[in-house]
């Protein structure tokens, strides 16, 4: 049981850290959005969510906070709101041409930044490793 524990409290210190490094350079340095505005421009484009209702369960906040983050993201023409085709009464969320831009320079240095850790793995560790991940955070998901 001690292994365990000392796996799981490894893999815990080792997420805070991957956490902790996205947060600071998801955007980089010289970004004009803010790290929370960039959480919300991301849920929307990865589909996690398209609506306030949506957002502020797959970003952990409560709705009013959601509805902050969005209207700050709206007034910084990154994301718009639009009607909703099927449902008038609500409002989907779009990501602009420039909210769509800021999305892609920051998933570009994501991915270059994982990358550059892999260069010195066999592409069978590389894959092995994304299909360890993959069924970690989706049983993550599973215990909720």
């Amino acid at each position: 049981m001690e292994d365990h524990d000392a796996v799981t409290a490894a893999v815990e210190a080792a997420m805070v850290r991957i956490r902790r490094r996205q947060t600071r350079g998801a955007l980089g340095a010289d970004s004009p959005v803010p790290i929370a505005v960039f959480r919300v421009l991301d849920a929307v484009a990865g589909a996690d969510a398209d609506t306030v209702g949506t957002l502020a369960p797959a970003l952990g906040v409560d709705q009013p906070r959601a509805s902050r983050l969005v209207a700050q993201a709206v007034s910084s023409g990154l994301l718009e709101r639009a009607a909703d085709q099927r449902d008038g009464r609500r409002a989907v969320l779009r990501l602009t041409p420039t909210g769509r831009d800021a999305v892609t320079v920051a998933r570009d240095g994501r991915r270059a930044a994982m990358a550059a850790a892999m260069s010195d793995w066999t592409d069978r560790e590389r894959a092995e490793f994304a299909r360890l991940l993959g069924q970690f955070v989706d049983a993550l998901d599973d215990h909720r």
